[in-house]
């Protein structure tokens, strides 16, 4: 199979290790080539947001998967992942290539019951809101026939090698680091998370999968959920750390939002932290079968990767 992966991050990374691995065609797309990839793997220097080179390097693929990601500023991406879409899509119908798109659970925006994939989309906020402009934009390319095109959701993320994950980067990380744990918003809820391998994996699958899986979304598999102060604990007890947990007051975001974007932009996603949070994943169960990681798996190669890179 020939595909394309826009995007290597910490999902993109993933993705192209398990296609390499069994001996896909890959070429990783994005604006720098990365220091280490996977063998056999092929390069296209690319903005995804610039129609031309991406319209460019979709030509002659049986698939193209968008696990691309930008700043996590809503300025950025009320232009940005507009333009990055119609880019994929174009360049998808033009070259027949099916559509694969890694994706959240952003435009699903706040919620009491467990979250399933035919939940309406929000007007809720910013980034909420431009996730549900981005999702309308590939169910009509796929409605219309001009793409043949899904979507993985996914919840927040942890395993190795994962910067932009919160509970990585700013727990687990200053855990081994002998500092306490960061954590912007209640740590008492039960949260489900997404291991960044399952992730992957549940991509390649969609990736393989017949055209009838196609138009619709479906939700990645999670470990049974926890609270994040349980898996912090789970990650210290691994370590062989104390696990301290030093939790942001909310009062605080606005004023620390001033001088960093990102805390600024937490502050709109609360609804995922001030409640119980849970993906229904049933969906995908009935149709591809196969388990999420355990968290005691997961967590020790997330320590493990954290301890080596200190």
């Amino acid at each position: 199979m020939r595909v394309a992966v826009f995007g290597y991050g910490a999902v993109g990374r993933e993705i192209a290790v398990q296609l390499a691995a069994r001996g896909d065609e890959v070429t990783v797309a994005q604006r720098r080539r990365p220091a280490v990839l996977p063998k056999g793997t092929g390069f296209a220097a690319c903005d995804v947001t610039e129609a031309a080179a991406v319209k460019n390097i979709c030509t002659g693929r049986d698939v193209v998967i968008c696990a691309a990601g930008f700043p996590y500023d809503s300025r950025v991406w009320a232009t940005s992942w507009p333009e990055a879409m119609t880019a994929l899509l174009d360049g998808c119908a033009g070259s027949g290539a099916r559509f694969v798109f890694a994706d959240n659970l952003y435009m699903l925006g706040p919620q009491t019951p467990p979250l399933t994939e035919d939940m309406t989309l929000t007007s809720f906020g910013r980034k909420p809101r431009i996730r549900s402009e981005i999702t309308r934009m590939w169910q009509a390319a796929h409605t219309a026939g001009r793409v043949r095109a899904v979507a993985v959701r996914a919840s927040d993320f942890y395993g190795p090698d994962a910067p932009n994950s919160v509970f990585a980067a700013f727990g687990v990380a200053r855990l081994l680091a002998g500092k306490p744990a960061l954590v912007p918003y209640d740590p008492d809820q039960p949260h489900d998370m997404t291991y960044v391998p399952d992730f992957a994996r549940a991509i390649v699958t969609l990736a393989d999968a017949p055209d009838d899986a196609y138009g619709q979304a479906w939700n990645v598999p999670n470990a049974p959920p926890h609270t994040r102060r349980e898996l912090l604990a789970l990650a210290a007890a691994i370590a062989g750390v104390e696990c301290r947990v030093q939790v942001l007051p909310q009062w605080l975001l606005p004023v620390i939002g001033l001088f960093r974007r990102e805390v600024y932009e937490i502050a709109e996603m609360r609804f995922q932290s001030d409640r119980p949070y849970f993906v229904d994943t049933s969906k995908y169960a009935a149709r591809f079968g196969g388990s999420a990681t355990s968290f005691e798996d997961g967590m020790v190669a997330t320590v493990d990767f954290y301890r080596s890179a200190t």
